[in-house]
């Protein structure tokens, strides 16, 4: 994971992104992935999956189970489409699916709000002690409480 610039796809674009994303790992992209996709980047803060599952019922008029949602999005942090915050068990779209990072969040105590930033040096650093450990580490997720500048 070198130092590299990537592109940050928004609305259509990043459907997009990440449609040719999953079918370019072999997967299909579905009506429902879709549109759990779509609820999922709707959302201004991490979703859980009661969140997403909320907004697609809206959105197709019949209820849609918490538990198809979830599948869904293990299929999407799998695929580097969606990212999950694991203190809050929800997720946010990857603004960069292209591109794998590990996760650096930045998590506001006062409003919820979550920033994703990526910063190899960091995580790789994180790795590094791991493995001097004796650690084979798979995904490093990195979490940091505190409050956001709007709150501060």
């Amino acid at each position: 994971m070198g130092s590299h610039s990537h592109h940050l796809h928004a609305g259509d674009d990043l459907r997009d992104a990440a449609k040719t994303r999953l079918t370019d790992a072999g997967e299909q992209w579905t009506d429902m992935r879709q549109a759990v996709f779509e609820a999922l980047a709707g959302f201004d803060r991490p979703a859980s999956a009661y969140d997403i599952a909320e907004a697609v019922s809206k959105a197709q008029g019949r209820r849609v189970a918490a538990n198809s949602v979830y599948r869904i999005l293990d299929l999407f942090v799998t695929s580097n489409l969606a990212m999950r915050v694991e203190s809050a068990n929800a997720y946010v779209a990857n603004a960069h699916p292209g591109c794998l990072h590990d996760c650096i969040f930045l998590i506001c105590d006062s409003c919820g709000q979550t920033t994703h930033i990526d910063d190899d040096k960091i995580s790789g650093g994180v790795r590094e002690a791991a493995q001097k450990s004796g650690f084979a580490p798979v995904r490093p997720v990195i979490e940091v409480r505190g409050t956001c500048g709007e709150c501060s």
